[in-house]
């Protein structure tokens, strides 16, 4: 079977990796009293930050959905599934393995509770799961899959008010911590599936290979400029005629659907600019995200010895050398992974046969 890869979301999934590595830096090294944080600039950098999660998410649904429905064997017997299985759980062991401080288990003889809150890797690994769980529980539906995938996303965003802050206290915190925001995790299940669902349905719904891609980017673009700019009235509107104060919480806290909107947006802007990016530099960096997200998160945040440059930086650069050095953290961490095939492997194994 012929390798069929989607380029413009691997161009997508590069600029949202960069995007991530720069944040990351910024966010956790900048001084913010040396900043006007109320100004446009910063203010178009927090929400461009911002929409870096989403992309993932939705993207982790398109691609892995992707990869299972254009496999002829359908079902269990479907080669996909036992290879999802493995990444997934390779996130998850990376996310845990990320989040641990060898110095204090030494020391003390136990683990964080920061080691059980889960990271990004871990919800990622565990949409890959909830993608297996629709393509299996739903693959006998045919057509009426893309809209029963919209509509689970639908109802995870819009139940979001319901179980934002439900905390599952009876729960062990390793379990109860993947479910909501409430027990401290930085990511969750809820609402974050949603964006899995939503993208495991365009999916289903778009052509493996479509032949006007331009007419889809075009369709992504609308669309995505209506939720962006103009869900948050039309859910006003509709709660006013239901009457529902369920749906006015969502209305005045509506980035679920907007950022569902901004990344609508960019596939459409990635989609026009594919035949650019096909086979460049910048998507080679888009399949690359997974060895990305380790050595940065090794070098800023020191994963296992505890000594990173969030040690000894932490919240104190002014915004000019934080701006500086967050590009050249971000360009020295692309290049090492990069390189690393190349390079450094080659390196490293003569260095261990001496």
């Amino acid at each position: 079977m012929a390798t069929q890869r989607l380029y413009f979301i691997d161009a997508l999934r590069a600029f949202a990796i960069l995007m991530m590595l720069q944040g990351h830096f910024v966010s956790g090294l900048l001084d913010t009293s040396t900043v006007d944080t109320s100004h446009k600039v910063y203010r178009v950098w927090l929400y461009f930050r911002g929409i870096t999660a989403p992309v993932f998410f939705t993207t982790t649904g398109w691609v892995f959905m992707f990869l299972l429905e254009r496999n002829p064997i359908k079902g269990w017997q479907n080669s996909r599934l036992k290879k999802g299985l493995k990444r997934a759980f390779e996130l998850i062991l990376w996310g845990y393995a990320l989040r641990l401080s060898l110095p204090y288990f030494l020391t003390t003889g136990r683990i964080t509770k920061t080691f059980l809150r889960p990271d990004v890797l871990q919800i990622i690994g565990c949409g890959l799961l909830f993608s297996m769980l629709l393509y299996l529980l739903f693959n006998s539906l045919g057509k009426l899959r893309p809209l029963l995938f919209f509509a689970i996303g639908i109802g995870i965003f819009s139940t979001n008010p319901l179980y934002t802050n439900l905390t599952f206290e009876k729960l062990p915190l390793f379990i109860s911590a993947y479910l909501t925001k409430a027990n401290g995790a930085v990511f969750y299940l809820l609402p974050w599936l949603g964006y899995v669902s939503f993208g495991a349905g365009i999916a289903v719904l778009m052509p493996k290979r479509p032949k006007k891609i331009s007419y889809w980017a075009i369709g992504f673009l609308k669309l995505g400029y209506v939720l962006s700019f103009h869900s948050t009235d039309l859910i006003h509107s509709l709660s006013k005629m239901l009457s529902s104060t369920l749906l006015n919480e969502i209305a005045n806290n509506n980035f679920l659907f907007i950022h569902l909107g901004d990344v609508l947006m960019l596939f459409g802007v990635f989609m026009l600019l594919e035949p650019l990016v096909k086979q460049s530099l910048w998507q080679k960096i888009g399949t690359k995200t997974l060895s990305l997200y380790i050595v940065h998160y090794l070098i800023l945040y020191g994963s296992f010895t505890s000594i990173g440059l969030y040690k000894f930086f932490h919240q104190s650069l002014s915004w000019e050398v934080a701006v500086l050095c967050a590009l050249c953290f971000t360009v020295g961490v692309t290049a090492l992974v990069l390189a690393y095939p190349k390079y450094m492997k080659p390196l490293v194994g003569r260095l261990t046969k001496a």
